[in-house]
C-alpha cells in the first residue's frame, strides 16, 4: 500500500509540527525537526521610533541574518520579542529573501516588531520551524493535501 502526502486508505490527516527551541541563533528545521543547513541569527536590536510612523513611540527595530540560504531557498522563522522571562511581547515571520545584504555577505536584514510595553524588552528571538513552505490542509484539498505542517506562530503571551 502507498501512502502520498498525509494521505492512506483510511483518509486524509493533518498533523502540526512542534515548536522549536528559541534563540538568538538558531539552526532552521523542517516540519520533521530535519536541519536545512541555514542558520538564523537575531545579529542585534534596539528600541526606537519607526520612521515611518515616529508619533507611535518605541518599536523593536531588529537586524538577522540567514546564514546558508541561497536565491534558490527562501526559509522563513518566527521572530519575537519577549521579556526576560521569554513571555512574547510581538512576533513576525521573516523571510531570508527580505534580507537585502551586501552581495559578498550572509543574507541581512531588518525588521520592526511592534510591542505594546516596549520597556519590557529584554531581547529578540528567532524559533528554528521553518514557515515558508505549508501544505494544503486536508479540509482544503482532501485527495492531495494533508501531512505535516509548520509549527503553529506564536501568540502575544506565549513562553518560548
Amino acid at each position: 500500500m502507498l501512502a502520498l502526502s498525509g494521505c492512506s486508505s483510511w483518509g486524509c490527516t493533518d498533523t502540526t509540527a512542534e515548536r522549536g527551541k528559541a534563540g538568538a541563533r538558531v539552526r532552521v528545521v523542517d516540519t520533521e525537526g530535519q536541519p536545512l543547513g541555514v542558520t538564523a541569527v537575531v545579529v542585534d536590536w534596539s528600541l526606537e521610533p519607526h520612521p515611518q510612523a515616529p508619533s507611535a513611540g518605541d518599536q523593536v527595530h531588529f537586524r538577522f541574518r540567514f546564514d546558508g540560504a541561497d536565491e534558490y531557498s527562501d526559509p522563513a522563522v518566527d521572530a519575537c520579542a519577549v521579556d526576560k522571562k521569554r513571555v512574547t511581547l510581538g512576533c513576525k515571520t521573516v523571510y531570508s529573501s527580505r534580507a537585502f545584504g551586501p552581495r559578498d555577505s550572509p543574507r541581512t536584514g531588518d525588521d520592526w516588531l511592534a510591542v505594546e510595553l516596549p520597556e519590557q524588552v529584554a531581547g529578540v528571538l528567532l524559533i528554528p520551524n521553518d514557515q515558508s513552505h505549508d501544505r494544503r490542509t486536508c479540509e482544503a484539498d482532501i485527495k492531495d493535501g494533508g501531512g505535516t505542517h509548520p509549527a503553529e506562530p506564536p501568540s502575544r503571551g506565549d513562553q518560548l
